[in-house]
């Protein structure tokens, strides 16, 4: 008997040039969650990498207060613990993918902002910040600043879990997170190798069986978001 209910993504929408101030922008949209992303670039690195020839990539992340369904404060004066956690995720994920050496001494800042939370907030940010990446790398090097293209290879991300049945559902919305015995976040290029796994069982343990499954499950629903980000990126 199968152990996975849905093996398909909720509906993925990438909406390119959606800020003219931006090297790359896009709206991520996930089902019902929409995250507004920018890249932007900036001339220097921080001061520990001055000098020594190489880019640098990070990532900020937030969640407007309207996005959630009781409305959550603004971080002003000090990020919470999961917030820090969620951005140092979007930074490495998206600097494994990028030669950083060819970038020069210039910083590539991305910026996501949750607008509607219906679950896989960080998932859909990272899958959106690769669209958002290739675009600001492709206006550098239309202005003659970048010579040859730092992206190594396309990368997305997607949430996965197992409900109370021990059945696996893909690309999890608020109610399904909430409710499953087990959550994972699944980072992957698009050569099928793996930058980050996050699983942890909230509840019931899951079973060695069911790691395979929700695996190979990610490993085939990624396909679509390599999909739908190379179709964004096509018409931008």
């Amino acid at each position: 008997m199968s152990l996975i209910l849905r093996s398909t993504p909720r509906e993925i929408r990438f909406t390119t040039g959606i800020n003219p101030y931006a090297a790359g922008s896009v709206i991520a949209e996930f089902g019902n969650t929409k995250v507004h992303i920018t890249a932007a670039v900036e001339e220097g690195v921080p001061p520990w990498m001055k000098g020594k020839g190489t880019g640098w990539l990070t990532a900020e992340y937030s969640m407007l207060p309207g996005a959630t369904h009781s409305r959550n404060q603004r971080e002003r004066s000090k990020i919470s613990g999961r917030t820090q956690e969620i951005q140092r995720l979007i930074g490495r994920s998206l600097r494994s993918i990028v030669d950083l050496d060819k970038l020069g001494e210039r910083t590539l800042m991305i910026d996501c902002d949750v607008l509607v939370a219906d679950g896989g907030t960080r998932t859909t940010s990272i899958s959106g910040s690769y669209v958002a990446l290739v675009l600001a790398i492709k206006s550098l090097q239309a202005k003659g600043l970048l010579k040859e293209n730092p992206i190594k290879e396309a990368m997305a991300a997607l949430s996965l879990g197992i409900n109370p049945e021990g059945k696996i559902l893909t690309d999890l919305n608020y109610e399904e997170d909430s409710s499953c015995s087990t959550d994972m976040n699944i980072v992957m290029t698009e050569k099928g190798r793996f930058i980050e796994i996050q699983g942890t069982a909230e509840g019931e343990p899951f079973e060695r069986e069911q790691l395979n499954a929700l695996l190979d499950c990610a490993t085939q629903a990624l396909k679509t978001v390599f999909v739908a980000q190379q179709k964004a990126l096509a018409n931008a």
